[in-house]
């Protein structure tokens, strides 16, 4: 069996029960990914011939509505055939270019125990336009790549502010942590992605969910709206495991403080005795359904791992939140790659 990619028609070889994006990668085809898992929808491609299945069922990161739309996730779909995959959606007119670029590391900042804001200057004479919960590649050594979200809002991108969690054995988030320099360079693909903030006429409350550094695109959301004006209730609830993982909690706060129609609900899921005095404690999406009795008029974007994803997902259609209104992106990590 083959694969056919297009637009750029290569071809490469297929091996039996084996995920497509594997025959891709075995060719040195350096297409996007980040999970792995089928989480994340880093790796979303259309099938345009050919038949595919998904071992474990539909992946988290792949909606029925895409399904049946022809859209496919490479990382966890196995062919039953010679295929024909188009990997990217054709870019509407006025979408950001999709661009690779050099950058160099402009300053460093240690946001959490184990979270580092890496913030990236592009070159001067080039422009980078994206949309508010985007993401950018990290371009590695043997056509690896690590996807991290923009944290930065579209109309403040003078420097491109990513989140790094530190992973035991990561290639990339290690040498973040243990000897990434200022002044380094790196390589980036972006701006990637289809969680991106959509503005529309709705009135109802705007609920931003982050789990973790899924707190990195919602700050890109929030700050955009910031700018702009908040024209309706936006709810921001941050999950993280203890007060010391909620970063950037100062700052949000602030904001809540001074801006009458936003507000900041922290919630801690693994609190000490201590914590669970000063904070709300429980599961993010506990917090949403116990204070949302309907959801009708609302609209809701989440960002963080796949239980967190999961569980709003199954949970806010039962209080009435209409479909194609709970924007997600599931973060995932990338395991280990050979070689």
């Amino acid at each position: 069996m083959k694969l056919t990619l297009k637009p750029a028609d290569r071809t490469v070889p297929l091996a039996p029960e084996r995920p497509v994006l594997e025959a891709a990668l075995a060719a040195r085809l350096n297409l996007p990914h980040s999970c792995r898992g089928g989480s994340c929808g880093a790796c979303l491609g259309r099938l345009l011939a050919g038949r595919i299945h998904y071992p474990r069922g539909r992946p988290l990161g792949l909606s029925a509505a895409e399904e049946s739309a022809g859209w496919i996730l490479l990382c966890q779909a196995v062919a039953d055939t010679d295929l024909v995959v188009e990997l990217r959606e054709q870019l509407p007119a006025g979408e950001a270019e999709i661009k690779t670029l050099p950058c160099r590391v402009a300053r460093l900042e240690r946001l959490a125990p184990d979270v580092m804001a890496v913030y990236l200057r592009l070159p001067a004479v080039e422009s980078f336009r994206f949309r508010a919960g985007q993401y950018v590649d990290v371009l590695l050594p043997g056509a690896k790549r690590r996807s991290f979200s923009i944290a930065s809002p579209p109309h403040d991108a003078e420097l491109l502010e990513l989140h790094v969690r530190r992973v035991s054995g990561g290639e990339f988030s290690e040498r973040v942590f243990n000897g990434l320099a200022v002044g380094a360079l790196l390589s980036i693909e972006g701006p990637l992605g289809r969680f991106r903030y959509e503005p529309t006429a709705a009135t109802g409350p705007l609920l931003l969910v982050a789990g973790g550094t899924g707190l990195a695109p919602i700050k890109s959301i929030l700050r955009s709206l910031l700018h702009h004006g908040l024209d309706r209730d936006v709810h921001v609830y941050f999950g993280a495991r203890h007060e010391i993982d909620l970063y950037e909690d100062a700052w949000l706060a602030a904001e809540a403080g001074r801006t009458p129609r936003l507000h900041y609900v922290p919630v801690l899921s693994e609190s000490t005795p201590a914590e669970s005095r000063r904070r709300r404690t429980g599961l993010v999406h506990e917090a949403v359904l116990a204070d949302f009795a309907s959801l009708a008029d609302a609209d809701v974007y989440a960002a963080g791992p796949p239980p967190m994803i999961a569980a709003l997902a199954a949970a806010l259609p039962a209080r009435g939140l209409a479909p194609g209104r709970l924007h997600s992106d599931s973060f995932e990590y990338a395991p280990r790659e050979p070689g």
